[in-house]
C-alpha cells in the first residue's frame, strides 16, 4: 500500500519549515543586515546608541537572522593579486641567526683568531677569519646550531648549508628551509591580512593563496582598492635598534652593519643605527590606543611576550643613559633615553598621533607584521551599481528559468506537474536557508548554480512520473503504480544525481573563487532537490491520493 508513516511526515514538514525560516530573512536583506550590525556593534562596545536600537528594532528577536552573504561581483568592492616577496625573509633569518653564530665562533677564538662579518648576497651569511686552518672547526660548530627542517618534504634534512671559501665561512639556509621557509611565510602572510581585513570589520572577505608566491585578496563592501591596499599594505614592522649617532642626511655612508633611517617628527633629522634590532614586533602580544597621562596625547600602549620582555629588560638594564630608537616600516618613531631598566615587558609609543592613526597603528601592531613586503600585481575596484545590474540580471535568469520550467511540468504532468512546480519553490527556498545557515557567500557563478539547479531539480521526477506512466500501462491500480514509480526510480534518481555531486565536490576542492561558489550552489542544490523529489512531492502525492481515492490517474 501507499503510505508515508507519521513521524516521516512530521520529519519533513519540520524540515521544510526550518529551511524556509532560515531562507525569510533574504526577502528584508538590508533590515536583517542592518539588525545584525547593530546587534554586533553592541556586543562590541557594550554601549547601546539609539541608532542601534533603532536598528536592533528592526527585525524580531525570535526569527533567524542569517543571511546569505553578497560576494564582491554582487555587493560591489575590491579586488587584489599580491606577490609576497618571500626571498627578504631569507636576509632576515641570517640577521638573527648571526648573534648565535657569533657567540658560537668565540669560543673557537683560539682556533679561528678573530672574526668578523662582511657584505655578502641577500640570504647569505659571510664571515672572516684571521686564521683560515681553524674553519673545519668552525664550520662543524656553525652546523651544530642547525635544527631539523619542519615540514613533510623536508624530513631528516637540516636548516642550514655552512660551507668554507678561502678564509671566509659561508651559511646559507638549505634548500628544503628554504621551500619550508616560503610556506611559512605565505600562510603567515594569509593569516595576517585575514585578521587586518576582520579588524576593519569587513563581511565575507575571500582571501586565499594562489600559486607559490601569491595571494588573492576580495573584501566584499570597500570603497575602493586604494583603501584595501592602505589597510593591508603596510608591513607594520616594529623593531627597537640601538643609537650610534645622527647623521646630516640620507647620503652619509654608515659603516658596517650600520642603516641610516629618518625621523618622522623631526624634519631632515636621521639617526644611523645598529642593523640588528635589539627586539621585533614579533614579540609583541598586544598594541592598545592610548592617551599619554602627562600630556594627554593619543599614544599606542604595547606588551611582549616573555621572550621579548627578557630581552627588552636585559638590553634597557645594560644600557641606561644611551638612546634607542623604535623604528615602524624604516622610520624612526621617536628615539629616547633610557632612564632605567624597562623590565614589565610594555610599553608605549609616542609621536604626532591623532585618534584614528593611533587606532590604525594599534590594529597594524596586534594584527602582526607582515614576514615580507607585498607587491600589487592586479587591482580592481567594482561598484556597488555593477554589482546591483548583476543581482538584477541574475534575478531575471532565475525567473526565466522558473517560468519555464513550471509551465513544462504542469503542461506535461497536469496535477502531478503542479506538485513537482510547488516542491520546486521550496527546493529554492531550502538552497537559500542551506546557504544562509552554513554563512555562505552568494557570487553571480553561485547564481549560476542555482538557476542550474532549477532546471535539474524536475530530473527526479520526471523520472519518477515517467515509471508512473509506463506501471499504469502495465495495468497497475493507481496506488500500485505510484508506489512501483518511487521504487523503480530511485536507483537512477541517486546514480544521476551522485555523480553531478561528486563533480562539485571535485571543483569545490580543486577550484578557487568563483569555481568554488557554483560548486557550493550546485551540491546544495542538488542535495535539497533529491530530498524534494523523492520525499516532498510524494507527500503531496499521497496526501492528496489519500484524500482523494481516484479510480484512475492522469500522468
Amino acid at each position: 500500500m501507499l503510505q508515508i508513516p507519521l513521524w516521516n511526515r512530521i520529519l519533513i514538514i519540520l524540515v521544510l519549515l526550518a529551511g524556509i525560516s532560515f531562507a525569510m530573512p533574504n526577502m528584508f536583506y538590508e533590515q536583517v543586515e542592518r539588525h545584525n550590525d547593530a546587534a554586533a556593534e553592541i556586543e562590541a562596545t557594550g554601549v547601546t546608541s539609539d541608532a542601534a536600537a533603532e536598528a536592533l528594532a528592526g527585525w524580531p528577536e525570535f526569527l533567524p537572522s542569517t543571511l546569505v552573504n553578497l560576494g564582491l561581483d554582487l555587493r560591489g568592492g575590491a579586488h587584489l593579486l599580491a606577490e609576497v616577496q618571500v626571498a627578504d625573509v631569507y636576509e632576515a633569518r641570517m640577521d638573527a641567526l648571526w648573534p648565535e653564530v657569533r657567540d658560537a665562533l668565540r669560543d673557537l677564538r683560539d682556533t679561528v683568531g678573530t672574526i668578523r662579518r662582511s657584505d655578502a648576497p641577500p640570504g647569505e651569511l659571510n664571515i672572516r677569519v684571521s686564521q683560515p686552518e681553524g674553519l673545519p672547526e668552525a664550520v662543524a660548530a656553525v652546523r651544530a646550531l642547525a635544527e631539523p627542517v619542519v615540514s613533510l618534504t623536508g624530513v631528516g634534512a637540516s636548516t642550514l648549508d655552512v660551507s668554507a671559501q678561502g678564509d671566509t665561512l659561508i651559511v646559507r639556509l638549505s634548500e628544503a628551509e628554504r621551500q619550508a621557509t616560503d610556506d611559512r611565510t605565505m600562510q603567515q602572510s594569509v593569516e595576517i591580512v585575514r585578521r587586518r581585513v576582520d579588524e576593519a570589520g569587513t563581511r565575507e572577505p575571500t582571501i586565499q593563496r594562489q600559486g607559490a608566491d601569491r595571494i588573492l585578496i576580495q573584501v566584499p563592501g570597500i570603497g575602493s582598492a586604494q583603501e584595501l591596499k592602505d589597510l593591508i599594505g603596510t608591513t607594520a614592522r616594529l623593531t627597537f635598534h640601538p643609537v650610534v649617532g645622527r647623521a646630516g642626511s640620507a647620503d652619509e655612508r654608515p659603516e658596517a652593519r650600520q642603516i641610516i633611517l629618518p625621523s618622522v617628527d623631526e624634519d631632515g633629522v636621521f639617526y644611523i643605527l645598529e642593523q640588528t634590532p635589539v627586539v621585533t614586533g614579533d614579540d609583541l602580544v598586544d598594541s592598545q590606543p592610548s592617551f599619554d597621562q602627562q600630556s594627554g596625547q593619543p599614544v599606542v600602549t604595547f606588551r611582549f611576550n616573555p621572550h621579548g620582555a627578557r630581552l627588552f629588560g636585559e638590553y634597557t638594564a645594560a644600557n641606561v643613559g644611551a638612546p634607542f630608537a623604535i623604528v615602524l616600516d624604516n622610520e624612526v618613531i621617536s628615539a629616547p633615553t633610557i632612564r632605567q631598566a624597562i623590565t614589565g615587558g610594555s610599553g608605549q609609543i609616542s609621536g604626532n598621533f591623532t585618534v584614528e592613526s593611533s587606532t590604525e597603528l594599534a590594529v597594524l601592531l596586534r594584527a602582526g607584521a607582515l614576514p615580507a613586503e607585498m607587491t600589487f600585481l592586479e587591482e580592481r575596484t567594482i561598484g556597488p551599481e555593477l554589482g546591483a545590474d548583476s543581482i538584477a540580471a541574475g534575478r531575471i535568469a532565475a525567473v526565466v528559468a522558473f517560468v519555464a520550467v513550471l509551465a513544462f511540468m504542469i503542461l506535461s504532468y497536469g496535477l502531478f506537474g503542479v506538485f513537482a512546480s510547488v516542491a520546486l519553490i521550496l527546493n529554492v527556498g531550502l538552497i537559500f536557508g542551506v546557504l544562509s545557515l552554513i554563512g555562505a557567500t552568494l557570487t553571480l557563478p553561485g547564481i549560476a548554480g542555482i538557476v542550474l539547479t532549477i532546471g535539474m531539480a524536475v530530473d527526479a521526477n520526471v523520472l519518477v512520473f515517467e515509471r508512473i506512466r509506463e506501471e499504469m500501462k502495465n495495468a497497475k491500480g493507481p496506488a500500485r503504480a505510484i508506489e512501483l514509480g518511487y521504487e523503480r526510480a530511485l536507483s537512477a534518481i541517486i546514480d544521476a544525481n551522485l555523480t553531478t555531486f561528486i563533480i562539485a565536490v571535485i571543483l569545490f576542492a580543486l577550484g578557487s573563487g568563483p569555481v568554488r561558489g557554483f560548486s557550493v550552489t550546485l551540491g546544495i542544490g542538488i542535495l535539497t532537490s533529491v530530498f524534494t523529489a523523492i520525499y516532498v512531492t510524494r507527500l503531496f502525492i499521497v496526501t492528496w491520493f489519500d484524500r482523494a481515492r481516484p479510480k484512475k490517474i492522469e500522468v
